[in-house]
């Protein structure tokens, strides 16, 4: 790895770990950080792990990282931005997702050249796709048997 990257990704480790776990609940395993702290602050709290994924992103496309990884990293932010809409859900969530870490965790595993996507990434990012498509036919399903019931269709 060169240089100029293992700086980055030390820099970028220090602030995914602020952001995701540098605090631990005394006599617990659980860690936070301040992204769910943040997150309680309307509108704004919501849009720090946009924006380090954002940064995570670009620095994975300098690095050349496979780009079903790449994929697997903005799922990873859209799940923690959706949910993270949810009032307080959101912010409990943030407490186990940790998207800045997992990311990060991508990141550190790809960023050597060469290195190749895993059944993982691609089992991750296919089994998204194909749940989003699942909730995107069932309305369409539901019509279609609620028509054909009532001899509508």
């Amino acid at each position: 790895m060169h240089e100029p990257h293992a700086r980055t990704l030390a820099a970028l480790r220090k602030w995914s770990v602020l952001l995701d776990s540098a605090f631990r609940i005394p006599g617990t395993g659980l860690t936070f950080g301040l992204d769910p702290i943040l997150g309680l602050i309307p509108g704004i709290g919501d849009l720090t792990t946009p924006l380090f994924a954002a940064l995570l992103l670009l620095h994975s496309v300098r690095m050349r990282i496979p780009r079903v990884v790449q994929v697997r990293m903005v799922i990873n932010a859209l799940i923690d931005l959706l949910i993270g809409f949810i009032p307080v859900a959101g912010d409990l969530f943030d407490f186990g997702w940790k998207a800045n870490v997992r990311n990060l965790a991508l990141l550190e595993r790809h960023a050597h050249p060469g290195s190749a996507a895993t059944r993982g990434d691609w089992i991750f990012v296919l089994s998204i796709i194909g749940i989003l498509i699942a909730l995107a036919a069932a309305p369409l399903l539901v019509a279609a048997w609620l028509l054909s019931r009532f001899r509508l269709l």
